[in-house]
């Protein structure tokens, strides 16, 4: 039996003019998941993430998150809630430390003032969780580093995994790997095999041998409509999306 729905979508529609990029998306995200979502470039995939994050506002539909209708919402109210996005984090400040960086994030879950950086960097109830985020990535070590210091891989790869100091309840991945080599892309891999036993991801990822080894299932869009949901089996198998995107 499927858990409830930590995440729900009901018809939700996205019109650029007359460019429909999100048609009548009905899903569900339950509670523990990995979801992914495919599909070939411009299916709509980041377009729904941002919706979902409250970036971009829906034309029509609606958005449940944890029993709340949240379709109206902002981001930094979404993210009070428990719902965090990657980029929200990687458009670092240069000058701050790690350990910095991360911190903003925690304070703006919790609300607390973004002007107070004296008493921020003493806070414990601010640094714990921080630095805790830090660890968890493998970048603790790291923590009093400049951002703009840190390597290529770190800061767009481990580092987009930070937003877990905003302790949320469902994390947005949006193509985590973009730019990573070989080895990098297979030691993400690694990291977010680790973390998805501990919270509720929807991934966007163009690496499909990344998305078949940790989505628990998968949506795959074309033309911002959803031609299958399932198993990741049901989908390597499924004929209508060998024709649409796998079969590319």
């Amino acid at each position: 039996m499927m858990p409830a729905p930590l995440l729900s979508t009901r018809n939700l529609v996205k019109r650029f003019g007359g460019l429909v990029a999100t048609g009548n998306v009905s899903l569900d995200f339950p509670a523990g998941e990995t979801h992914a979502l495919i599909g070939p470039n411009g299916a709509g995939k980041t377009t729904l993430i941002s919706q979902l994050q409250g970036e971009m506002k829906p034309t029509s539909g609606t958005i449940i998150f944890n029993g709340r209708d949240i379709t109206s919402e902002p981001p930094h109210r979404r993210a009070r809630l428990g719902l965090a996005r990657s980029f929200q984090i990687t458009s670092v400040i240069a000058d701050f430390t790690a350990l910095e960086n991360v911190r903003l994030a925690v304070q703006a879950r919790s609300g607390s003032s973004m002007r107070l950086f004296g008493s921020a960097a003493r806070s414990t109830s601010l640094n714990a969780p921080a630095r805790e985020a830090l660890e968890r990535v493998g970048l603790e070590a790291r923590a009093g580093v400049r951002a703009d210091v840190l390597s290529h891989g770190e800061r767009h790869g481990e580092f987009e995994l930070t937003p877990l100091a905003m302790q949320p309840s469902l994390l947005l991945l949006d193509e985590p790997m973009a730019g990573m080599g070989k080895q990098d892309g297979a030691r993400m891999t690694r990291l977010l095999g680790e973390i998805k036993k501990d919270y509720t991801i929807i991934l966007v990822e163009h690496d499909l041998g990344a998305v078949f080894a940790l989505a628990d299932r998968m949506t795959v869009l074309v033309q911002g409509r959803v031609i299958a949901t399932g198993l990741p089996d049901d989908i390597r198998n499924n004929p209508d999306v060998k024709a649409a995107y796998l079969g590319h």
